[in-house]
């Protein structure tokens, strides 16, 4: 039993206006996922303000309940007004430590929702153009691959040929052959060839050199 050949990956084009489309297509994706980063990041920082605040008003009403509380029991030790005194300033401390509890929710809200709202701003416009370019360069390697193996094989040039009889305009068939179906079917090498050349092109692959002269002889 034949081994099945394995399909090269063929990130990139080989015919220079492609490769460059690609290029650029590639560098475009790169500089929007860094903008829409940034904007990401700028909603991170202008939500954490409020995070920080929280946690300045937990840090600062922590300070102060114990301040209170110190100052209730140092009250509380003076004779016959101790009492009246402490009370009041105990529960001032308490008071403040419901303070600082709200500071704290504060900065735990603040926190999660500069994620989530980072993440919900940036993340859809990435993968809106992230998503579809991934899918279309998967699908050019893919194919590219599978041409580039097929090529180097006999059997491989007359499927591009047919693919090229499937796929390819009929003015672009009619240059290579009046009748290129025929000569298919006959085995014309030189004109099997040039239909294999022809795809291969369409693939954003170069004709392999092998070829040409080939290709040259049936134009």
């Amino acid at each position: 039993m034949a081994t099945p050949a394995r399909t090269r990956f063929v990130p990139y084009a080989s015919t220079p206006g492609r490769a460059l489309g690609q290029a650029v297509a590639d560098i475009t994706v790169v500089l929007w996922c860094v903008l829409w980063y940034w904007v990401g990041k700028l909603v991170h920082t202008a939500i954490s303000a409020f995070a920080t605040v929280g946690q300045k008003v937990e840090s600062g009403a922590n300070g102060i309940a114990g301040n209170l509380d110190s100052a209730g029991q140092g009250a509380g030790k003076v004779p016959l007004v101790g009492d009246p005194v402490s009370k009041p300033l105990q529960a001032a401390g308490n008071a403040a430590r419901s303070i600082a509890e709200a500071g704290h929710g504060l900065y735990d809200k603040a926190t999660w929702l500069a994620i989530v709202l980072a993440l919900a701003v940036a993340v859809p416009p990435a993968l809106a153009v992230v998503v579809p370019w991934l899918w279309a360069r998967l699908r050019f390697a893919r194919r590219a691959g599978a041409a580039v193996t097929l090529a180097s094989t006999e059997a491989g040039e007359e499927l591009l040929a047919l693919r090229a009889l499937a796929n390819r305009p009929l003015p672009k068939l009619v240059k290579v052959s009046h009748d290129p179906v025929q000569a298919w079917r006959e085995g014309d090498e030189a004109v099997i060839r040039a239909l294999a050349s022809m795809e291969l092109r369409s693939a954003g692959l170069a004709v392999p050199r092998s070829w040409k002269k080939a290709v040259s002889s049936s134009s």
